[in-house]
């Protein structure tokens, strides 16, 4: 798992980029990868360390390609990274424009490098649960797909949908009725008894279609001893815990 934010600070004043290397030279994580003085050479070392940079530190105002020229060559090449735009310059209009390329952040000269900290790790926290959540619908869908679940039945959305919120939150199988329901028919506006029944016939079509090992595996000690297949409860909840467990076996 990563560990360090990468990031690439362009400005032409040397004292800012100075400080900038001095607040994070002993940071934990954020790691100052390299300072440009002008927009050539880091629009270059973009194009050239592209995945080696997570943030971009930028003045609008630099010599050579300013930073609305740096964005656009990004846009047009397809870099996406998170820009935040430091700078004096106020002009409504080029602000304007700086904005619709998507730009994450804009702070004032001078910088109020707490701030900036704060900025940069709140990013790298985003990132990092976008890339959780993209990984926990992966397994989800996988395990649905070998579980028999077709995707065209309104059940198999209701079930990811329920997995993903018992994931988060855990509060047991009466959170199912209480609030998962609920939540999942306001969403598809429907209603909690139809939300309940598709979810019930979902897991019938599993237990007919599925793959009888993989069900074996997931539910065989999970299961109330009175009854062949799971309450639709002890599908969500121990879907969720096979989530967790594949989720740690990815970023531990």
């Amino acid at each position: 798992m990563k560990t360090n934010i990468n990031v690439l600070v362009i400005d032409s004043n040397k004292s800012v980029t100075n400080d900038i290397e001095k607040y994070f030279s002993s940071h934990e994580v954020i790691k100052v990868v390299a300072c440009k003085e002008n927009g050539e050479e880091g629009l270059e070392y973009i194009i050239n360390h592209n995945k080696e940079v997570d943030i971009i530190l930028m003045d609008l105002i630099i010599p050579g390609l300013d930073g609305l020229f740096i964005l656009s060559e990004m846009e047009r090449r397809r870099i996406n990274k998170n820009v935040i735009i430091m700078t004096s310059y106020k002009d409504e209009n080029i602000l304007e424009e700086a904005n619709n390329y998507g730009i994450t952040y804009y702070m004032l000269k001078p910088i109020n490098y707490l701030a900036l900290e704060k900025r940069i790790l709140s990013i790298d926290y985003r990132m990092n649960n976008r890339s959780k959540l993209f990984n926990q619908e992966r397994i989800i869908t996988d395990l649905l797909h070998k579980l028999g679940i077709p995707s065209h039945i309104r059940g198999y959305q209701y079930i990811k949908d329920g997995i993903m919120m018992v994931y988060n939150d855990s509060h047991g199988l009466a959170y199912i009725t209480k609030d998962i329901y609920p939540t999942i028919a306001h969403k598809y506006n429907t209603t909690t008894t139809r939300v309940e029944r598709a979810i019930r016939h979902a897991i019938e079509v599993s237990w007919t279609r599925g793959d009888m090992n993989l069900m074996e595996s997931i539910f065989g000690h999970s299961l109330n001893v009175n009854r062949d297949k799971p309450t639709n409860a002890e599908y969500l909840t121990t879907i969720a815990d096979r989530i967790r467990i594949e989720n740690n076996l990815v970023y531990d």
